[in-house]
């Protein structure tokens, strides 16, 4: 079955592409033998370097220089296609929890509501003089809509429920609700009050969200129906384990161990296909035990238990579309940008194939360690939309820049989203 799905993947015809700049093709270039399921091609990191954070100081400095230089040389000469990749205005989620928030397939009211306050993020970020006005009028403009669709906002929901999405619902409009408090905040112009609340008003959005999206709002094509697929959120607790004698060191206090906890959230909603055979690996065991290997901004794992993932197609939902595509990249130059991004520290995506671009590795997968210097002035990756993206590292973001090749994970659970797991009865041969 795996040499039908590659002989298929390389047949197929790939979609025309603009021709990447310099910087863009060279970065690809380096991502490609970082990242190959061929272990032979991957550059792993020497033993006795400190973290994956830590880099070499002389080809550090060459691969800035070099991105400087071509940065500079594509400003010189900006195409209209180019303008998500190097504008600094590009908005796209910066953390784990925002990117998971925006993919969720909620109500076009609560959509609206959660944009207005999101927008209030971007204005906190203005220094010195924040524009208060402007995050009053986003506020109000969310209280209105809360008030005047409540009927279409709460009967979006499944029967089980209303009761907790009209408690939530109650929280963000009461007199001492979530958005009163923005209200209060916006008028004491208190920055650090403010977005202490917001991040709490945001969250209550995002569970409001979930309850109204208890499944796929899309129907996945027939010819994938047979392969596994997860169809709303789960989370993945991992274990890491110092071998050499060494410990983690805990960010926000505690005694150094030599374990470790990362959570990721992977969501279904987006990459329902990829997260499906991910979540199945889990409950297999394919992840415990095997050994972590450091490339150059990314932390790569692999199944080392002789248990076997599906050939699963690429897979990336663009933003502002409603389902994704399959075994085609996004073109970022043209201002495509996925509802997922890679462009996030912690983010979590399935490998390539070693036969085509065009299908993921079966079990190959890497936590994306982020850095805004080795990207575009947007601060988007040159490789963003290439790879399957499908969650991203929640609680233990601290613990990956403290992983070394030849750590290990000890365990791999699904911790929660278990009863989304659909595994079809027959399904496609396992690679």
């Amino acid at each position: 079955m795996a040499s039908r799905v590659a002989a298929m993947a390389l047949s197929g015809a790939r979609p025309t592409a603009h021709a990447p700049s310099s910087a863009a093709s060279t970065e690809r270039r380096w991502w490609r033998s970082q990242l190959s399921l061929n272990r032979r091609d991957m550059i792993a990191c020497a033993s006795h370097r400190p973290s994956c954070a830590a880099e070499e100081g002389v080809i550090q400095w060459l691969r800035s220089s070099a991105a400087a230089l071509a940065i500079a040389a594509q400003i010189s000469v900006s195409l209209p296609a180019d303008a998500v990749l190097y504008s600094p205005d590009t908005k796209i989620p910066r953390t784990g929890e925002l990117a998971l928030r925006k993919a969720i397939p909620a109500n076009p009211s609560m959509k609206i509501i959660q944009e207005s306050l999101e927008d209030i993020s971007y204005l906190l970020r203005i220094p010195q003089r924040k524009p208060y006005g402007s995050m009053e009028g986003d506020v109000k403009k969310a209280m209105k809509i809360a008030m005047d669709n409540k009927e279409a906002i709460l009967g979006s929901m499944p029967a089980e429920n209303k009761e907790k999405g009209a408690k939530l619902y109650t929280s963000l409009l009461e007199e001492k609700g979530d958005l009163q408090t923005l209200l209060k905040y916006i008028k004491e112009n208190n920055p650090d009050k403010l977005s202490i609340a917001l991040a709490s008003s945001l969250d209550t959005i995002g569970e409001l969200e979930l309850l109204q999206a208890p499944g796929l709002s899309f129907l996945l094509p027939q010819q994938y129906l047979e392969y596994p697929r997860l169809t709303g959120r789960g989370v993945v607790e991992f274990t890491v384990e110092k071998v050499d004698g060494s410990t983690f060191f805990p960010t926000g206090g505690g005694e150094p161990k030599s374990t470790a906890t990362i959570q990721v959230v992977i969501d279904g909603y987006s990459a329902p296909l990829t997260a499906g055979n991910f979540a199945k690996l889990v409950l297999d065991g394919a992840y415990d035990g095997i050994t972590l290997k450091c490339a150059s901004q990314a932390i790569t794992a692999d199944n080392e238990t002789g248990k076997k993932g599906y050939t699963v197609p690429l897979e990336v939902m663009p933003a502002g579309q409603f389902e994704p595509l399959y075994r085609t990249p996004l073109s970022i130059q043209d201002g495509e940008l996925p509802v997922l991004p890679m462009s996030v520290y912690g983010a979590v995506a399935m490998a390539h194939s070693v036969d085509s671009d065009e299908y993921s590795s079966p079990t190959q997968f890497f936590f994306y360690l982020y850095d805004k210097r080795n990207s575009g002035l947007g601060g988007i990756s040159f490789d963003e939309g290439q790879f399957s993206v499908f969650g991203y590292t929640t609680d233990g973001r601290d613990v990956l820049s403290q992983i070394k090749t030849g750590d290990k994970i000890r365990s791999a659970k699904l911790v929660q989203g278990r009863e989304r797991l659909v595994l079809p009865s027959a399904a496609p041969e396992e690679s």
